[in-house]
């Protein structure tokens, strides 16, 4: 069956382009279009799509606002399109923490200089998105804009057992797709004497990462900024690699440092979890814990491997809650995982085994 789409811009230039890029799919039929917010909610209401395409920046009624109406009254996973600027990233981090499930730069100049190439990605985030159902884009909502409650359901209630965090001296988190919605739910119940260092690889744009930072860091009680060549990662605190870049870890005397690096042509993810997993266990061999969230695709699955043969521990989200589950599965289906969990369970075991740490 076709995923059926709703395509919503204000240009009648770009909506005639995306449905062309649509429609060329056999797998996607786009059913409907819009040309304002407004319109979008009615159109939603009235066709029901798998899967909207938005713009941020439109007449009558702006993107962010239309996705909030609609996750209110019949909830869908959709797509945003966003300009690869400061501003465009504030604003679709906002569609985000609306409900929207992930988005795309609108200029295909900025997803590849290989045309048919952005058109490839196009079609398989429609794909992917849609195939994923309406409960599980649900699930895959984030929470209102307030902090992550401050007594998260205890990890024993799970049936997962006790972390025992003074095994580690780092924690890693990998993401891509859902991951701006994801992260929040991980990092917001930890309290903000969080015994391990943090670094955090989301799959995001250059311009998308500082204002991320700075969004995280007013949603969690622990402290996160955008990575700087030579930071030294603390406990309590959390790094965010910067888009477009790589980032490394090494030990230098007593201490783990954040080596931020240019990424090469060649290499599709930037940052790349797989190069700072990798890092890592060069660095700390056994006492890392690292997760793999949502995501597409299979990045995290090598540098795993490479954690698992010095001793390292990892976990996984869970598929049902996955807003795309390749990046977790990949990892899981390749026998690496530790500990495969629903989101909100990892944040509450975090926090728990910081909680008997401190005390």
């Amino acid at each position: 069956m076709a995923v059926s789409v709703l395509v919503v811009d204000d240009s009648s230039f770009i909506r005639k382009r995306v449905c062309e890029i649509l429609d060329a799919d056999s797998h996607i039929e786009v059913i409907g279009t819009a040309s304002n917010g407004r319109e979008a909610i009615d159109r939603a209401q009235d066709l029901q799509p798998d899967v909207i395409t938005m713009d941020v920046e439109m007449p009558v009624m702006d993107g962010i606002t239309a996705v909030r109406h609609i996750m209110a009254q019949r909830p869908c996973p959709i797509l945003m399109f966003s300009s690869l600027t400061t501003e465009g990233a504030k604003a679709t981090l906002d569609a985000l923490e609306a409900g929207a499930v992930d988005f795309l730069p609108k200029n295909m100049d900025e997803i590849s200089s290989d045309r048919e190439f952005a058109k490839r990605q196009l079609r398989a985030r429609v794909r992917l998105i849609g195939a994923r159902g309406l409960e599980r884009a649900v699930q895959a909502r984030p929470p209102a804009t307030s902090r992550a409650p401050e007594a998260p359901r205890p990890a024993s209630e799970a049936g997962h057992g006790r972390i025992d965090l003074s095994r580690y001296e780092l924690l890693l988190i990998g993401t891509s797709t859902g991951g701006p919605a994801a992260l929040p739910r991980v990092l917001g119940p930890l309290p903000a004497e969080f015994p391990l260092p943090i670094v955090l690889l989301q799959h995001m744009p250059g311009s998308f990462t500082p204002p991320f930072a700075q969004r995280l860091d007013s949603l969690c009680r622990i402290g996160v900024k955008h990575a700087g060549d030579r930071d030294e990662l603390r406990p309590g605190s959390a790094v965010l690699a910067p888009g477009g870049t790589q980032l490394e870890i090494e030990k230098q005397g007593g201490a783990y440092v954040a080596r931020v690096r240019p990424a090469t042509s060649d290499q599709t993810y930037k940052p790349c979890v797989d190069i700072t997993f990798a890092s890592a266990a060069r660095a700390a061999g056994g006492k890392v814990l690292a997760i793999v969230l949502t995501g597409m695709g299979a990045d995290g699955r090598e540098g795993a491997r490479e954690l698992k043969a010095r001793g390292a521990t990892v976990w996984v989200q869970d598929e049902a809650s996955c807003v795309v589950a390749g990046m977790p599965v990949a990892v899981a289906e390749a026998g690496l995982s530790d500990r495969i969990l629903p989101l909100d369970e990892i944040g509450a075991l975090l926090s728990e085994g910081a909680s008997h740490w401190i005390s």
